[in-house]
């Protein structure tokens, strides 16, 4: 047995040596890579912290203090060293442990998270929980250097720093290797500036600063310009990170981020200092992988991979993501207004095309959602026509900028949803099942989804033709073939694929496929069910759906959002306000709960959004309208 599987928390780690650590996160490294060449997950992140995350664990006791992650796709280490070992097999499998940070896991995950820049505000929380309750314990704040672009990190930053508050923040920097010239000069200025020198210089500057003579209000002013002006210079000169220092935060950086020796050394000095901290770690990310060090964003987050080469199974068909990269180039050369904007996602939403062909035109602004949406906003009020690549899960943080930015003032933003719906193996976080239901509701906003990859073409040279806020929404992995050559889109139409004259099938987007392959099953059943491709959340085409509702007598609708306020809700708002409330039936989607890690067949089948789940619905609602009627 090696030293990982005795390990669990601060005292058994406590308890090694300076060789035994260095073989632990040998192990650490292997369990890991191991673990993500199976089932996938994040790689370069967490081998880029196994030495920081040790150090944590021995300078602090996880069963007291408290730790938050932010976005926490580098907790692994964490979790292994927490009793995890033992399960860390089951990492992103259904039934198993997470691929993030999960209060309902352990008792060492202190909060919940998955999106970037939340880390220090909940850190805050914790820290200003424990002075109320007169309890004594340190709080950590880790966060990544890509997190720091978040909004949101500036507003804890900037409240913990005015509260004056004892908080621990650490910074992990991995964008840039750390050489051992910058190292050894680290070691030396965080010696002084952890240790007693520099605070000792301070204080005497109090002191002697004190003893000048203040003759009248002139003098005193003159007295305390002095006094900050003498510690500015004193902060220059041995404090590099002033911009932190001016927000009330002691900074301790930059140290090398895989020397645990130093990193505890560091960690224990500082922890003893009181008011906010924070301390500023170089890492590499992909550290002790050569495929992940050469190429720390491929393998930031992966699929099943083989360890000897790195290389990934080929992907057996075109992705939404990628059809959507294509077809934005074409936007692009049609139409010079066409911009496109990224929130730090230019990989992962399909953009890299086309900041290659147009890099005037392509804006990345970092994990900031927010200011991406304004920012498109104005673009459009100026006569662009920017088009915003996101994540569905990430949208959500810039709902309010949606609504007062861009719906308010019926701006031509073109909002492109990837990771809509089922999303799968990263759980909670990060499923895209409430967009259609956040969007339908704001005035001026079209919500669109396609049936396949081809309609995902169509749909994007509607957006460019339409005059106002649009989307489009369509789902992670390969794209569906349904149709060679669709129809051109038309804002509101949607579109009948089969006649059918005992149930209507009603889907939108990704479900569309599922629903034709019910229909051709239940007509094994003895049942006609005609099927429509609905386009359109929002607005709906209440002409089409009516007729055939009304025509086959039920009506069930499918999609892959929240059931509250969702397509469905939608269909049912529209009929009842077409006069034809009374035709029963039903609908398929997610329930009232979070969707927790798992594959997306195995999400689709559980919520009856596969073929044979829509079936079995179907057959459900004809029963009800039926009893007598044989339908299976």
């Amino acid at each position: 047995m090696g030293l990982l599987e005795g390990v669990s928390g601060h005292e058994s780690l406590k308890k090694l040596s300076a060789e035994q650590l260095a073989t632990l996160a040998q192990e650490v490294r292997d369990k890991i890579i191991e673990t993500v060449s199976t089932n996938g997950g994040h790689l370069s992140p967490n081998l880029g912290v196994v030495e920081l995350t040790i150090a944590l664990h021995r300078a602090f006791d996880f069963s007291r203090d408290k730790i938050v992650w932010d976005v926490g796709h580098q907790c692994y280490t964490h979790k292994l060293l927490t009793g995890r070992c033992g399960v860390f097999h089951t990492l992103r499998r259904e039934g198993g442990i997470s691929g993030f940070p999960r209060r309902e896991e352990n008792p060492a995950d202190y909060f919940n998270t998955g999106h970037a820049g939340t880390s220090i505000s909940a850190a805050l929380g914790f820290a200003k929980a424990r002075d109320l309750a007169g309890e004594k314990f340190d709080v950590v704040a880790v966060i990544g250097d890509g997190s720091m672009t978040s909004g949101l990190s500036f507003e804890g930053l900037n409240n913990a720093g005015s509260h004056n508050t004892d908080i621990i923040v650490v910074l992990n920097d991995n964008e840039m290797s750390i050489s051992p010239n910058v190292g050894a000069l680290s070691k030396h200025l965080n010696r002084i500036i952890s240790g007693e020198i520099y605070n000792r210089v301070v204080k005497d500057v109090d002191v002697l600063l004190g003893k000048i003579p203040a003759f009248g209000k002139k003098m005193a002013g003159l007295s305390h310009l002095l006094e900050e002006a003498v510690k500015t210079v004193i902060k220059g000169l041995f404090v590099p990170g002033g911009h932190f220092e001016d927000l009330d935060f002691r900074y301790f950086g930059p140290i090398d981020g895989h020397n645990i020796q130093f990193l505890e050394e560091t960690l224990e000095k500082v922890k003893k200092l009181g008011g906010p901290r924070l301390i500023h770690v170089v890492t590499r990310k992909g550290k002790g992988y050569v495929h992940a060090e050469e190429k720390s964003g491929p393998f930031h987050g992966v699929s099943a991979f083989d360890v000897s080469t790195g290389k990934k199974a080929a992907p057996s068909a075109v992705s939404y993501t990628e059809l959507f990269g294509r077809a934005v180039v074409e936007l692009g050369e049609a139409d010079e207004k066409i911009v496109c904007i990224t929130a730090a996602m230019p990989d992962g939403t399909g953009l890299v095309e086309f900041a290659e062909r147009f890099p005037e035109r392509t804006f990345d602004v970092g994990i900031a959602e927010q200011h991406a949406v304004t920012f498109a906003g104005a673009l459009a009020a100026a006569g662009y026509k920017p088009v915003v690549a996101v994540y569905s899960t990430f949208l959500q943080r810039a709902y309010d900028q949606v609504v007062h930015d861009v719906c308010n003032m019926n701006l031509h933003v073109i909002f492109a949803i990837d990771r809509a719906g089922i999303v799968g193996d990263d759980g909670s976080t990060h499923q895209g099942v409430f967009d259609v239901s956040f969007l339908r509701s704001i005035p001026n906003m079209v919500v669109m989804a396609p049936k396949d990859g081809a309609e995902l073409r169509e749909m994007l040279r509607a957006a460019a033709r339409h005059d106002g806020p649009i989307s489009v929404r369509y789902p992670r992995g390969a794209a569906a073939e349904i149709s060679s050559t669709p129809a051109p889109v038309e804002t509101g139409r949607g579109e009948l694929l089969r006649e059918g004259t005992d149930i209507l099938l009603c889907a939108l987007g990704h479900p569309v496929g599922g629903a034709l392959e019910a229909a051709r099953m239940l007509e094994r059943d003895g049942i006609s069910a005609a099927v429509i491709n609905a386009r359109f959340a929002k607005p709906i085409d209440a002409p089409l759906i009516g007729k055939w509702a009304k025509k086959c007598g039920c009506l069930l609708t499918v999609e892959e959002n929240a059931l509250q306020g969702g397509f469905g809700s939608a269909v049912f708002e529209a009929l009842r306000s077409a006069g034809l409330g009374s035709i029963p039936g039903g609908s398929s989607g997610v329930p009232d709960a979070f969707v927790e890690h798992s594959t997306q067949e195995s999400a689709r089948k559980r919520f009856g959004l596969d073929a044979e789940g829509v079936r079995q619905t179907a057959l459900k609602i004809l029963r009800g309208v039926a009893p007598a009627k044989p339908v299976g």
